[in-house]
């Protein structure tokens, strides 16, 4: 009988911790499952990705090629989830995060593992490990202070130092250096006693992926990089469960090349626009290099709620790396500048309801849908959610942002909401303060599921020496 300890997250705020939040709940399931309630993306460590085989860091290689698994239950009424077959066809929505955590107890190909202790189909493994979704430490990491005392017996079992010694994979290494989390990339590598498992069972998906013609969004091909037309509900290079359905991936496919392209910076996934892939691993540094010497602008078109006034805005952001991001107009030790410029704010027209309708719009609760305001934005910083989190605290959210209305408009309701806000309230005590912010981040809304009114229309660098604009934009396409 194949035995493991699977750890079960629970986050409240669903993915907005990823890689930073600490864990909040820990369950040993010895050949059982989590209930679907008790899944979370959330995770005590944070993924290092890479483009390159990883499987060098692995002791040895199983010569199993063909791995074939005799017990691979999944029925539903078994273990509450649905019957688990392939990762494709993509499903039009993601199912609720599900994520498992296990000490490998006994050797072997990681895929049959998987199999063994999940109750997993080895097609829908196999999918996983394409996806990206699985990850390895040759050490677990510190059990949180929830642990059981059986979880904690494990922990000190794998990472006693009479074990550690036996094994060679880890010679050389610090315990810290050795829980560092990897991508497993092949299906028969083979994992030792000890070894920390890391499985999205969930991953999270991008349905738009599919949809798109993806030719017709390359706006330039070059020897050294190619200019994409990002289209909104896509991600850029992919999310850690996920590099597959990404406009790297999508894009390489449709060009014919060879090489895959690399990701030289982001936009939300909800942001259509230009981005920037580059055709090796060289000039992706290249580019890199000139974003952080600020030799790259970029130009935004937002279409917000209510007009933004003209000029500089200036803001400071929060430095945690969760959504929302909170920004204050006061400079905060600590909190890092946002700067952008409104170079233009004019009158159009609330995109109507079809066209709300095809790009998923949540009500954020807006009074009124006649008027929006289309803005020509140069970013002077580029920080996460910027444009959104800034133009939100000026009382202007951007279309369909589901995220940063709800917060918007409840401001607007009861001003003093934002303890960072404008109509800031005065706060006794640190605790009265902490309190309020949670309650004012609990105000937002969840990511949204498509688009929003936010297009990066412009990109160039060196002195304008490369320009390259992006189409128009999905609120007016409907217009011509």
């Amino acid at each position: 009988m194949l035995a493991s300890m699977n750890i079960a997250l629970v986050a409240t705020h669903g993915c907005r911790g990823l890689g930073s939040t600490s864990l909040s709940l820990l369950r040993t399931l010895a050949r059982t499952r989590a209930s679907p309630n008790a899944a979370s993306c959330c995770d005590y460590f944070a993924p290092r990705r890479s483009f390159s085989s990883i499987s060098s860091a692995f002791p040895c290689k199983s010569s199993i090629t063909d791995v074939t698994v005799t017990k691979t239950a999944t029925d539903s009424a078994e273990n509450g989830y649905p019957q688990y077959h392939r990762l494709l066809p993509c499903p039009s929505f993601s199912k609720l995060p599900r994520v498992e955590h296990m000490v490998v107890v006994e050797a072997g190909p990681v895929m049959e593992y998987i199999c063994k202790s999940l109750d997993l189909p080895p097609l829908y493994v196999a999918d996983l490990i394409h996806f990206g979704a699985v990850y390895y430490a040759l050490v677990c990491p510190q059990p949180p202070k929830t642990a059981t005392p059986e979880q904690i017996r494990l922990f000190k079992k794998f990472t006693e130092p009479s074990f550690l010694k036996g094994r060679k994979s880890i010679k050389g290494k610090t315990v810290r250096e050795a829980q560092k989390t990897f991508r497993i990339t092949h299906v028969d590598e083979f994992v030792e006693v000890g070894t920390y498992l890391r499985v999205h069972v969930h991953p999270k998906r991008f349905p738009r992926c599919y949809d798109i013609d993806w030719k017709s969004r390359i706006i330039a091909v070059t020897e050294s990089y190619v200019v994409l037309d990002k289209p909104a509900g896509t991600s850029v290079g992919g999310t850690t469960d996920n590099i597959e359905e990404s406009c790297a991936t999508f894009a390489t496919r449709a060009l014919g090349l060879t090489s895959p392209l690399w990701t030289t910076h982001q936009i939300d996934n909800c942001t259509e626009g230009c981005v920037i892939l580059a055709r090796t691993k060289e000039y992706c540094s290249i580019f890199h290099r000139k974003i952080r010497e600020k030799r790259v602008m970029k130009h935004y078109l937002a279409l917000s709620a209510a007009p933004v006034p003209m000029g500089i805005i200036t803001h400071y952001m929060r430095p945690i790396n969760i959504a929302p991001r909170l920004v204050s107009k006061d400079c905060i030790d600590g909190w890092i500048l946002c700067q952008l410029e409104v170079l233009e704010c004019r009158e159009v027209s609330w995109p109507d309801v079809d066209i709300e309708a095809k790009y998923c719009f949540e009500d954020g609760g807006w009074p009124s849908k006649k008027k929006a305001y289309e803005c020509k934005i140069n970013l002077l910083t580029g920080r996460t959610h910027q444009i959104r989190a800034q133009l939100a605290d000026c009382g202007a959210p951007l279309v369909g942002d589901s995220m940063y209305m709800p917060a918007v408009v409840a401001e607007m309701g009861s001003p003093g909401l934002n303890p960072f806000g404008k109509c800031k309230k005065e706060y006794t005590s640190e605790e009265d303060k902490e309190t309020a912010v949670a309650e004012w981040i609990a105000l937002h809304g969840k990511e949204p599921a498509v688009a929003i009114g936010l297009q990066a229309y412009e990109i160039s660098w060196d002195s304008r020496e490369h320009i390259y604009n992006a189409g128009t934009p999905w609120w007016r396409q409907e217009q011509l």
